[in-house]
């Protein structure tokens, strides 16, 4: 029997069980799916900049109008609300002109698969909440060690690069006290870069270890790790009566983009015999490339390697993973509960291996994007937007008005506005200004960040239908208002020229 869509309020104390999805609801689902996925359609079509422009204090204004304590309004005018509250003024990352962070178009295939994990509700913790989900999970964990080059290796689905790195440095800290009978938490020294993410120092605060255990080892000049200076910053940590915990080397700068020479690393690492984790979470899409696998060359030595799907293999968030060249590894954090995950229980619960309990099956995307696409369908989109870089790198290079800062082997372009007579203060103080002024008007996102002390702007390329003459026409934008900036010195002059 077909439940028709009210849009009037349930009466008091009667439950809604008419807005559940079941059998008795699924005409009414899908008249509310295809409503929404008409409405966001729409968008797509329509929308012709990256964000609405509206200002901060109009979207406030917005969300506290809301009356979340009121009566409910049905879903048709819920879903109603969604979309012009949320997707009018949503960040477009599909948009040419949006090249700020590390947030990548989606593929269509892994958007649908979205719908399908939202429905049915799985939870991969344990086999029987998932079942074959269990099964589709581990075998994208196994063709992901595959890829690294882990032949026995194991691992499993998470949150994002920061739950990674967060897990592999738990599992690193628990082989390490393991393998040094007497050692505390207080003795260990996590080796990184100050290129690496912001999540090791972190991870490193959630897991107690001292104030001081992350010991930064110096970098060349694209910001990669040296292998003479770990092997100089492993000695002073023996040196010091302490314990070399792991080395985390970074596969994808966030900035630059750049790769740590992964092989002479790990030939480091196994000479000190110390655990060598890779933060791939960046550079994970040269797994499936057709012209620059080479740049991982090394990173089946590794221990653990993070890797983000949702950064380079065009997912929604989130799809991450962490992947350990020995699947035993893994159960250094196990632990059982009766009522969950009994000891001695012989069906394959991921539970067993994960941080998270209640788990969305996020390996659902993928596993409609491998198919769909195909890893090499995958690899080539991949390549596509590093070819994008290389040839806007050339184009930044040639423009007498900007200023490239270093290459990358990814996707990241970092550039200031200087042309000759500008002075570095101001140049410096432009930076900041350009980049307001350009999300304000919602036309162009760029991100801002420092390079060798020195701020400056700079472009992440993760959509492989961006062209050239897209890119430039973010330039241009970024030169409309830099100019203004100088000339009229004052923000209104710059939102001015950028609006033209």
């Amino acid at each position: 029997m077909r439940v028709p869509q009210r849009d009037v309020p349930a009466a008091g104390g009667v439950p809604r069980v008419h807005e559940l999805l079941s059998a008795a609801t699924a005409d009414a689902y899908v008249d509310a799916m295809r409503g929404t996925v008409d409405r966001v359609a729409a968008r797509f079509r329509t929308t012709t900049q990256p964000f609405s422009g509206a200002s901060r204090e109009h979207l406030q204004a917005l969300v506290d109008a809301v009356d979340l304590d009121g009566p409910g309004r049905g879903t048709a005018a819920a879903l109603r609300e969604v979309d012009e509250l949320f997707a009018q003024h949503a960040v477009w990352f599909h948009d040419p002109a949006y090249t700020a962070h590390l947030n990548c178009p989606v593929a269509v295939p892994a958007v649908a698969a979205e719908a399908v994990i939202a429905a049915v509700n799985a939870s991969v913790d344990t086999y029987d909440q998932s079942t074959v989900g269990t099964l589709m999970e581990r075998r994208l964990v196994a063709w992901t060690a595959g890829r690294i080059g882990f032949l026995a290796g194991g691992g499993i689905f998470t949150s994002g690069g920061t739950q990674s790195n967060l897990q592999a440095l738990l599992l690193a800290r628990e082989h390490a006290l393991a393998s040094a009978p007497g050692a505390a938490g207080r003795d260990l020294v996590v080796l990184a870069t100050a290129s690496s993410h912001f999540s090791v120092q972190q991870s490193a605060r959630l897991l107690g270890l001292a104030p001081d255990a992350v010991r930064l080892v110096p970098v060349d000049e694209q910001g990669r790790m040296r292998p003479d200076a770990l092997a100089i910053a492993l000695r002073h940590v023996e040196e010091d009566a302490r314990l070399p915990m792991v080395v985390v080397a970074t596969a994808g700068t966030t900035d630059r983009g750049c790769v740590d020479p992964l092989a002479a690393i790990a030939d480091t690492c196994d000479a000190a015999d110390v655990w060598l984790h890779v933060d791939a979470a960046y550079g994970c899409g040269l797994l499936v490339s057709r012209t620059r696998r080479h740049l991982l060359d090394g990173v089946e030595r590794a221990r653990s390697v993070t890797v983000d799907f949702h950064k380079a293999f065009f997912q929604p968030v989130s799809s991450s993973a962490l992947v350990v060249r020995h699947a035993a590894d893994l159960r250094l954090v196990a632990h059982h509960a009766d009522y969950l995950n009994p000891a001695g229980e012989q069906e394959p619960n991921q539970v067993d291996v994960s941080l998270q309990t209640t788990r969305r099956f996020d390996a659902l995307k993928l596993w409609a994007t491998l198919r769909a696409l195909g890893a090499d369908g995958i690899g080539d989109m991949v390549d596509a937007t590093i070819d994008l870089a290389a040839a806007v790198h050339r184009v930044v290079g040639a423009d007498p008005d900007l200023r490239l800062l270093s290459p990358t082997d990814l996707s990241t372009v970092m550039f200031r506005y200087q042309p000759d007579g500008l002075d570095d203060a101001r140049a410096d103080a432009l930076v900041a200004q350009v980049r307001r002024v350009l999300f304000d008007s919602g036309r162009a996102l760029v991100a801002r960040t420092t390079v060798d002390g020195r701020p400056c702007l700079k472009l992440t390329l993760l959509n492989p239908a961006t062209t050239v003459a897209d890119v430039r026409r973010v330039l241009e934008l970024v030169r409309q208002a830099a100019a203004a900036l100088v000339e009229g010195g004052d923000l209104l002059a710059a939102d001015a020229a950028v609006a033209r």
